[in-house]
């Protein structure tokens, strides 16, 4: 992509003049083809020399409202620029829209992917609920877990004149934000996703609370021989529910038995193979927790194959609170993933803003609460 510059008017300047002035000054020197003649100098070139993003190169030569760039990386950009030769002149003559204003009322909500769960289209209805009565709009993208169209994405709706960013991931977990966030003048709210360094405001699930809360009315029930299938071990969520288990165990004083955890992935047919692995145990558990509600459709299959019933011969617990919980029979007890919640909180945090730049802000975890339903009951003496 080559980079156009706007015509700059008189008020435009730059270290001591416009900003085609200062980038198209008397080079040092010209970038060059493989072949030896000149080619025109693309923003990959320039983000490179200038060691920023091209997303950065593209605010700072394109005047970008709503983004606030430090003046040592715009001074970078606009050297890299001059010294690599960057000139336009085939749009020199051609007038520059105005730039697009700030728009109250207009929130922009970029996701990583839309299509795997619900999951991310409950997070956007939450924000949605919570903002249409005052008028705003939600404008939706996502990147695909991909870092050019990721910075193309935010750049295309800051050019909408949105007046916050809500940027959310779809698996919980700690992020690296990209460069451009950072240098954002608007609001950015993180969504099922956190930095290292507090930046933004963040929100996620409170997974370990929701393990343990799970675990524990099971126990209170009468269990002890409790089981348990996760999900996919590198993700943060299934580490979290898993420490609630045993969290919830050590507190009730049952020994934790390692043969009790089978991993899983998520999917029904895993929760199925690991039903059977648990119904082959010289000693079968009377209740399962189940990672996730479709985990727990595979869980009920088994048992169902096996000719046990649910509740009476075996307890299962869900996690997720899925449509289908409510369909199953028996109908599945279950937690319920916030993310309508957190994309109200989102909301309330961009009303909330102020000055909320340069400061540390502490990650919010809100409640999975347990919906308890007939698929989880006292077990057999």
């Amino acid at each position: 992509m080559v980079l156009q510059t706007p015509r700059a008017s008189n008020k435009d300047q730059v270290w001591g003049g416009t900003m085609e002035e200062a980038i198209t000054r008397p080079k040092r020197s010209k970038s060059r083809s493989a072949a030896g003649s000149p080619r025109r100098v693309t923003m990959t070139d320039i983000a490179q020399a200038a060691g920023c993003s091209q997303a950065t190169v593209s605010f700072v030569l394109n005047r970008t409202p709503g983004i606030k760039i430090s003046a040592q990386t715009q001074e970078r950009v606009i050297e890299a620029a001059r010294t690599l030769g960057y000139a336009a002149p085939n749009f020199a003559h051609v007038e520059s829209p105005p730039a697009r204003p700030r728009v109250d009322g207009v929130i922009g909500f970029v996701v990583d992917q839309l299509a795997t769960s619900p999951e991310a289209v409950v997070a956007i209805e939450g924000a949605r609920q919570a903002s249409w009565n005052a008028g705003n709009i939600i404008l939706v993208a996502q990147t695909l877990f991909d870092p050019v169209m990721g910075e193309r994405t935010v750049q295309a709706l800051v050019e909408q004149g949105i007046s916050a960013l809500i940027y959310m991931a779809i698996f919980t977990r700690e992020i690296e934000a990209p460069r451009y966030l950072y240098d954002l003048d608007i609001p950015v709210i993180l969504l099922n996703c956190y930095t290292a360094d507090h930046a933004f405001p963040a929100v996620i699930p409170s997974e370990i609370a929701g393990g343990q809360g799970s675990t524990r009315h099971l126990i209170e029930l009468g269990h002890r021989r409790i089981a348990c299938i996760t999900g996919e071990p590198w993700m943060q969520a299934a580490q979290d529910r898993l420490k609630g288990y045993r969290r919830a165990l050590a507190t009730a004083d049952i020994p934790f038995q390692p043969e009790l955890v089978i991993e899983g992935d998520w999917s029904a047919s895993a929760g199925y193979a690991a039903t059977m692995k648990l119904l082959q145990l010289k000693e079968r558990p009377t209740a399962i927790f189940c990672q996730n509600d479709r985990t727990a459709i595979g869980c009920y299959e088994a048992l169902k194959e096996a000719g046990l019933s649910i509740p009476e011969d075996i307890s299962v617990v869900g996690y997720d609170d899925e449509e289908i919980s409510r369909h199953l029979h028996p109908q599945l007890t279950t937690s319920i993933l916030p993310h309508r919640a957190m994309g109200q909180w989102c909301i309330e945090q961009i009303d909330q803003w102020g000055d909320g730049k340069g400061k540390r802000h502490p990650i919010t975890k809100l409640e999975c609460p347990l919906v308890e339903r007939q698929s989880s009951a006292v077990p057999k003496t």
